[in-house]
């Protein structure tokens, strides 16, 4: 395994998924391995526009710039917060701050474990909890769980009107080509990197559950109608690659957890990046 310093964050233009839908991307590469991993957020437009996450602190700038280019910050009315991780929140506070319009669409345990970090405006926001419905007026969006997750506060969000279903952290995927569909990977490769992001940096309890329950938690979202699949960490999934990629999340339980780079590793990648360029 060789080991390269960390490259700048690539830009890759909004993406329209859908009928008024968009995902906002931030690619980075993985530290210490030759791929990439996509920081994604995604914007509803519509008749009452929602940021769906808001990015990350590293990539503020042009992520308020390819946001801002599609709508008008005024004319923002939710800001949907998929649950309390940097790379999901990174940009609340200016997002709620630019769009003096908007409802903050969180839950009790996501202002409990992130007041530390941001003043919630109570008066501004929306507890959806998972199950529940939103009226965002042209569309009623559903608070569903994707059933791979790292925060108690997760909620995905289902849009019977497009059939897009925003994923959260659930189908994580890295590629070795920022600008590459999942389509275009190798299977042995795509369903690895499903293993190991599902398994090892987003949900190690699934060794630890009952494959038949945790089966039932699939059904549940694959049951709904989704012709799109969008998420945090991977490119879009569309197709028969949504069946599949279902079929490797339900296998989880069954899988041997894999095996994460230890302080071995730390000390190779911080001799990789202290030589000098060649």
């Amino acid at each position: 395994m060789s080991f390269a310093p960390v490259a700048p964050t690539i830009h890759i233009p909004p993406t329209k998924i859908a009928n008024d839908t968009h995902v906002i991307h931030q690619v980075q590469p993985a530290l210490g391995e030759p791929i990439f991993v996509f920081l994604n957020s995604m914007l509803i437009l519509g008749k009452e526009p929602m940021i769906v996450d808001t990015g990350s602190p590293a990539n503020r700038t042009q992520w308020q710039e390819d946001v801002f280019s599609l709508v008008d910050p005024k004319d923002v009315r939710w800001i949907f917060l998929s649950h309390d991780d940097v790379d999901h929140s990174g940009n609340l506070e200016e997002a709620m701050t630019a769009c003096p319009n908007a409802t903050l669409v969180c839950n009790w345990a996501m202002v409990e474990r992130h007041t530390n970090c941001f003043d919630f405006p109570l008066d501004r926001c929306r507890w959806l909890m998972d199950g529940e419905s939103l009226d965002i007026g042209d569309r009623v969006l559903q608070a569903v769980r994707p059933p791979v997750f790292d925060s108690p506060t997760t909620r995905g969000l289902y849009d019977p009107s497009t059939g897009v279903y925003w994923a959260a952290d659930a189908f994580a995927s890295p590629v070795p080509d920022p600008h590459m569909a999942i389509a275009d990977l190798d299977k042995e490769f795509w369903h690895e990197m499903l293993k190991v992001f599902s398994m090892g940096a987003v949900s190690p309890w699934l060794s630890m559950v009952d494959p038949v329950k945790f089966g039932h938690c699939v059904d549940r979202i694959q049951n709904l109608d989704i012709t799109t699949i969008a998420s945090g960490h991977s490119p879009i999934l569309e197709g028969a690659l949504i069946d599949e990629a279902f079929a490797r999340i339900r296998m989880s339980p069954t899988l041997d957890p894999p095996v994460l780079p230890d302080h071995s590793v730390l000390q190779q990648i911080i001799a990789a990046v202290s030589q000098p360029p060649t």
